[in-house]
């Protein structure tokens, strides 16, 4: 686990960065959230980190390499957004400002047990998401832009790199007995599917229907049929994924590296630095 800082030209990229334009829009919707999510993720880390035993030195120095991580993540995906964003699309402001408020208000109003809990579910989420992306999306990959691609396999790859984190600040820090601590995360892992479950379905439809505004019949029809088979397909993917991390049982430090993720890693740090430093 360490931080590193890469350099992506995103200045020639579309919108529809990938054949399969429903699967573009479809993480286009899912790009704006590291954008408010992780700020957020790095002032309750902050918080945590002040509460976080002196003593435990090792976790205090993994939360400081998350934060650098997070931090990276949020800043280029605010960059690719301004780009997407900019072609045609620019109706993504009020969902935007919805979650902003929102994870404003959780700072000053929730507790920062719900806080952490929350925090832990969507950091399960992106583990599971970073399987999905070296393992089962492969062909949906053939031909995509290679800057948004590696910007997600990045992002993703250091996602499960730092998973047992937030599970451990929260088992840390909750103040629960092991029974009420396992309800109380499954309870924030499933807030946390839903909320961003609920914001990502919106602002996927917005850009939907962005694009079918001058379909043809037909090409509507075909839009309409890519996105029944993808949305399937995300699904069978992501609902075993979802249902382990139900489990009394589950501990992030025992999911199995995906396939690639290392491999990935290694050629991306070795890249020129025009693409990485």
């Amino acid at each position: 686990m360490k931080a590193r800082f890469p350099k992506f030209d995103f200045s020639n990229v579309r919108a529809h960065w990938a054949p399969n334009k429903e699967f573009a829009q479809s993480y286009n919707a899912s790009s704006l959230i590291p954008a408010y999510v992780e700020p957020f993720l790095l002032k309750v880390m902050r918080i945590a980190r002040e509460k976080v035993n002196p003593a435990n030195t090792r976790l205090i120095e993994e939360i400081d390499i998350f934060c650098k991580q997070e931090m990276q993540h949020c800043k280029h995906h605010i960059a690719y957004n301004k780009i997407f964003r900019s072609q045609g699309y620019e109706g993504l402001k009020p969902l935007e400002d919805k979650i902003a408020a929102e994870y404003d208000d959780w700072l000053k109003n929730r507790s920062l047990r719900f806080n952490l809990a929350y925090c832990e579910g969507f950091e399960s989420m992106s583990a599971g998401a970073c399987e999905a992306w070296f393992e089962q999306f492969g062909d949906l990959l053939v031909g995509a832009d290679q800057a948004v691609a590696d910007l997600w396999r990045w992002h993703l790859a250091e996602e499960f790199e730092h998973r047992t984190v937030c599970s451990d600040v929260y088992h840390e820090l909750s103040g629960l007995n092991p029974i009420a601590r396992y309800f109380y995360r499954v309870y924030g892992f499933i807030y946390a599917v839903k909320h961003l479950g609920t914001f990502n379905k919106a602002a996927a439809s917005y850009l939907l229907a962005k694009d079918r505004e001058n379909m043809t019949p037909e090409e509507l029809e075909a839009s309409l049929e890519r996105q029944k088979v993808l949305v399937a397909r995300i699904k069978r993917s992501a609902v075993p994924k979802l249902l382990k991390v139900l489990s009394p049982f589950y501990d992030p430090a025992k999911r199995r590296d995906p396939q690639g993720l290392q491999e990935f890693l290694q050629e991306f740090e070795q890249r020129p630095a025009a693409l990485a430093a």
